[in-house]
Parts: structure tokens; C-alpha cells; sequence
């Protein structure tokens, strides 16, 4: 009898669990209710130059900043700006569109979405979809542990709320052959652009685990270092409370007792706090108070310093948009640049040659005269301190913007790797012909 009712209770407590976790994932987009996305149509630099300040002036989510008769701006209005901001669109003669009618119910289907793919894939690996914070870091220990002759994991540190950053060096000579040039990866440095960490994770199957006859010179001739998650705080918190959060989650009361985080892709030491970032501490694009304030981009910054002399290509994955983009940020351009356009256009090309047909084409250029200016950037940062190719790469959105449905993530991963290993092998050129003068 005594059993009995205690497993009443414990069914009462199950049901009542499921209830509650029910009802939390329910309302988790609720604090997006009312919220609307509108296409705005660029078809001159001033239309462009108008959606930047308003992002400043009204605090607005710029999704897709766009640019000037190639792609339009997506910006996200809460129903407090929404009005205002489609009144200045209108005085301005700037044509818009409707692109979501409702935020939170987009997110809503699309985390079901995922939930029933993830349901139908049997044996799923951990870059066929969106994995969370704990498989990855588990996929990286089982990596390195399964192939330790190739394969070493490096516990950088940790983030601001204490989870462990870790990357993994990939090397048939321990690093030790100075001949070999190194390609640094990186991915996930704003919290919600998802799709971007599976392809880091892919790239490490495909160096390690799936290593095709094709792709032997890849792992012989280059060292690679893959850090896959670079803001694992921001990253888990788009999971369990705020789906569009960008920034890091650090907490300096004395610049503000509300406001968490910073724009880590603002936050490197190159032109800081100088231009598209704004003084706001709540603002999607705060660079901080400091440069390398965070502990997440301190380790990126030691990534990239401490190989610097051997670093030939740094690629910085962002989603979304189909571009290839290198600086500097203020429109000044690398003494190498021809050299950075050939390998970036290659790199589209190549991916180019398989992309879906709900992908536009990838365009290639500086990121400053392309799309807008920028300071304090993880891109700049690399060509700043020598790095001769460094990039920002922007996946496919499809017209999904961050809710790319998780059936693409295979075919992006594919696709991205051809472009990766193009560069690979074009950079290694350059660093060989750098290094026989």
C-alpha cells in the first residue's frame, strides 16, 4: 500500500513536471508577442544609411542590414517603435514590406519543426541539426580522445557564467612543422545565429572522422585549429529564454544594473567603439566598455596571437546573408587585397557551384563597402594584427533568416566545406610562394 501511494505521488509529480515544462516552452517566445519583421527596399545609400540610424535612434533588430540594390534590410520592431519607424520609412520615400507578421509564432513553428525532424533521424550526428551546449562539448571530448595522433583538445577557459571553451588542433605533426600553414575556424560569436556551429563541427568530421581521398592534402599539408562555440552563454541562453539573443552575457553593474552582455564581434581592439556600434549597455551592437572585456573573445584574441607568425586563413562564420566579406570595417582596404578578393571569390564560386536554388548567389567584397561600416570586429582583428586572409563568411538564409529549417543544415554543411577547403588549398599557395622568397 505504501508503494502504491508512492507511486501516485511520483506520477502526480511527472505529470505535473511535464505540465510546467509544457507550459515554459509554450510562452518561451511570448516576450516577442506583437513584434513584426519588415523588408526594407535599398536602392540608394541613403536608404541604407537611414536604417542605421534608426537602428541607433529606436533600438531596433536589425536582422539583415542589406545592401544598396543587391539585397533589402530585414528589421525586427517591437509594437512600442513600429510605428514610428514605418513613419519615417514613409517620409523618407523608402518602400517596405511585411516579412513576419508575427515573431513569436514563427519561432514557435519553427521549434517544432525541429523537434520533429530531430524525431525522425535515427543515429543523428551532432552537425546534422542544432545541438546544445553539453553534446558539443561531449563530440569534442569524444574526438580527441578516439583520434589522439591527430587530434588535441585545447580547454581555453572558461565563459563569464563559468562553461568550459574549448577547441580542437588538428595536426599530423603536432603543430611542430613550421612549413605547414594554419586555418583557424570559428563559429557562433553572436548567440543566435545557429546554423554556423554545424558547419564547425562538420569541418572536424570531415578532417577526422570521414576523411575522404580527395581531402587527404587538407589534413597533411595544414594544421587547422576549430573552435566551435565561441559564446556558449549566449548560445544557451537563445535556447532556454531570449531565441534572438546576440550578445554575450557578461554583467558589469557599474556600467549598468539591467543591461547583460556585449556584442563580442565589437569587442576586439581594432578601431574601437568607432563606428556601427552604439553607447547604449542594452544595445544589440554595445562593444563594451573595454575592448576584450569578455572572456570569450580574450580566448579568441589568444587563438589568433599566440599562431599568428603561421596563421595563413581565419574564417569568422556568421549566418546569415551569402557573403564573403574582409576589411577593414572603415572602408580601408588590406595592402594584400587582391589577393583576399581572389581567394573570397573562389570560395563563393565553390559553393556557389552546389547552393540550393532558394540561395542567392555569395558576393564577395570589403564588408565596410558592401554593407556598412563597423569597428572592433573579430575579422578586422585578424587581418589587423598580420593574419593575410582573414574573413567574415555569412551563410544561407534561404528567406528563413535564423529560422533555417534544420533539413537544410546538411546540405549547408557540404556546401560550406567545399568553400572551406578551396581556401585551404589557395592560401597554402600564397603561404608557400610567401615563404620560398
Amino acid at each position: 500500500m505504501r508503494f502504491a501511494m508512492k507511486m501516485a505521488v511520483f506520477r502526480e509529480f511527472f505529470i505535473l513536471s511535464a505540465i510546467i515544462v509544457s507550459f515554459a516552452n509554450a510562452g518561451k517566445h511570448d516576450i516577442y508577442s506583437g513584434f513584426t519583421v519588415h523588408g526594407v527596399k535599398l536602392t540608394s545609400p541613403s536608404h541604407a544609411k537611414l536604417v542605421h540610424d534608426l537602428e541607433v535612434s529606436l533600438d531596433l533588430d536589425v536582422w539583415q542590414h542589406g545592401a544598396v540594390a543587391l539585397s533589402d534590410a530585414l528589421v525586427m520592431v517591437s509594437p512600442q517603435n513600429k510605428q514610428q519607424f514605418l513613419e519615417e520609412l514613409e517620409k523618407n520615400g523608402v518602400e517596405h514590406y511585411l516579412h513576419l507578421e508575427d515573431v513569436a509564432k514563427a519561432f514557435e513553428e519553427h521549434d517544432a519543426e525541429i523537434e520533429r525532424f530531430q524525431g525522425t533521424r535515427t543515429n543523428r550526428m551532432v552537425f546534422e541539426s542544432y545541438p546544445r551546449y553539453a553534446e558539443i562539448d561531449a563530440y569534442l571530448e569524444r574526438i580527441a580522445a578516439a583520434y589522439p595522433d591527430i587530434v588535441t583538445l585545447v580547454n581555453a577557459g572558461t565563459s563569464w557564467e563559468g562553461r568550459a571553451i574549448k577547441y580542437l588542433k588538428i595536426s599530423t605533426t603536432n603543430f611542430e612543422d613550421t612549413s605547414k600553414p594554419i586555418y583557424v575556424m570559428d563559429a557562433m560569436i553572436h548567440a543566435r545565429e545557429w546554423v554556423t556551429t554545424p558547419v564547425a563541427l562538420y569541418s572536424i568530421h570531415r578532417l577526422v572522422e570521414d576523411l575522404q581521398e580527395q581531402d587527404r592534402d587538407l589534413l597533411e599539408n595544414i594544421d587547422w585549429i576549430i573552435h566551435p562555440l565561441v559564446n556558449p552563454d549566449g548560445y544557451e541562453y537563445t535556447h532556454t529564454t531570449v531565441r534572438l539573443w546576440r550578445r554575450t552575457r557578461s554583467f558589469y553593474p557599474e556600467v549598468s544594473q539591467t543591461c547583460y552582455g556585449v556584442d563580442a564581434n565589437r569587442n576586439f581592439n581594432v578601431s574601437f567603439n568607432t563606428v556601427g556600434v552604439s553607447s547604449d549597455p542594452c544595445s544589440d551592437v554595445y562593444p563594451g566598455h573595454l575592448a576584450f572585456s569578455e572572456p570569450e573573445t580574450e580566448i579568441v584574441k589568444a587563438i589568433l596571437e599566440d599562431n599568428v607568425d603561421r596563421i595563413q586563413i581565419y574564417m569568422n562564420i556568421h549566418s546569415y546573408g551569402n557573403w564573403v566579406l574582409y576589411g577593414f570595417g572603415s572602408g580601408d582596404l588590406p595592402s594584400n587585397v587582391a589577393h583576399i578578393h581572389h581567394v573570397g571569390a573562389a570560395m563563393g564560386a565553390a559553393m556557389d557551384a552546389v547552393k540550393l536554388p532558394a540561395a542567392g548567389y555569395y558576393l564577395v567584397g570589403n564588408s565596410a563597402l558592401i554593407l556598412y561600416a563597423t569597428s572592433g570586429s573579430a575579422q578586422d582583428y585578424g587581418q589587423h594584427i598580420g593574419i593575410p586572409f582573414s574573413y567574415t563568411l555569412e551563410l544561407p538564409g534561404y528567406g528563413m533568416d535564423f529560422r533555417v529549417p534544420p533539413q537544410y543544415v546538411d546540405h549547408i554543411n557540404a556546401e560550406t566545406w567545399r568553400g572551406i577547403a578551396t581556401t585551404a588549398r589557395l592560401a597554402r599557395s600564397y603561404y608557400l610562394a610567401r615563404n620560398a622568397n
